[in-house]
């Protein structure tokens, strides 16, 4: 029956590849987002401080993945600097700025309305993605090394009272995980959208949509609770 409806069509699957290359990344977007209720309260370890260094470099690896928040962010500068060539730079300078947050917060220094600016800035890098124009890398940069002060000092409540082996190596986990998950959103969309469709830059608006509609629905959350 499914064969012979598509039979009907043989002209629109075969010759918009552009509507392939938006649709994989929506569908990977909206997956995000049916999760982020049962994420948002999920904590690496059970919420258990790391008592080793193994604990610490899972945890590490952990938290940037179940905390969706996090994650949309790491994919959208990901997805925001991929036609550049040194695009994974913006990455690793929110990497490094995650790591001081996280100091911060290890100093016992307070930092208000930190998950607010977290969904916020989920929110805004959808944004631009979503831009029929690319933003400026240099604006990109400056957004990542803000936000990964924000998105480090949240990673360190799940490391408060680890003693200096699981805390090492959860810096090592988080800062490497991150790392891989926007070398790996990037290397998608250059080759894959690249491969799909000329019009790479309308499958990334789609996807920015999908990311500033989960930092939205976050920060909904974050004022309403």
């Amino acid at each position: 029956m499914l064969k012979q409806t598509l039979n009907r069509f043989p002209s629109v699957l075969p010759h918009h590849p552009r509507i392939t290359g938006g649709a994989i990344i929506v569908a990977l977007a909206v997956a995000l987002f049916w999760g982020i209720e049962p994420a948002f309260a999920h904590h690496p370890m059970g919420s258990a401080t790391p008592s080793n260094f193994w604990e610490g470099l899972l945890s590490g690896f952990a938290h940037p993945i179940i905390g969706l928040d996090h994650f949309a962010f790491v994919v959208a500068i990901a997805l925001l600097s991929a036609f550049h060539p040194y695009g994974i730079a913006i990455p690793i300078t929110f990497a490094i700025a995650a790591m001081g947050g996280t100091g911060i917060h290890l100093l016992t220094l307070d930092i208000p309305a930190v998950e607010i600016i977290i969904a916020a800035s989920v929110l805004t890098v959808g944004t631009l993605l979503g831009m029929k124009e690319r933003p400026n890398l240099t604006l990109v940069a400056a957004i990542a090394a803000v936000a990964g002060i924000f998105h480090g000092y949240a990673y360190g409540e799940a490391i408060i009272g680890a003693e200096t082996a699981p805390l090492l190596a959860y810096l090592i986990g988080f800062t490497a995980i991150q790392i891989a998950i926007a070398s790996a959103a990037i290397g998608f969309v250059r080759k894959t959208l690249s491969a799909l469709d000329r019009d790479s830059n309308l499958s990334l608006r789609f996807a920015g949509f999908a990311i500033g509609g989960i930092g939205a629905a976050f920060l909904a959350s974050s004022i309403v609770g």
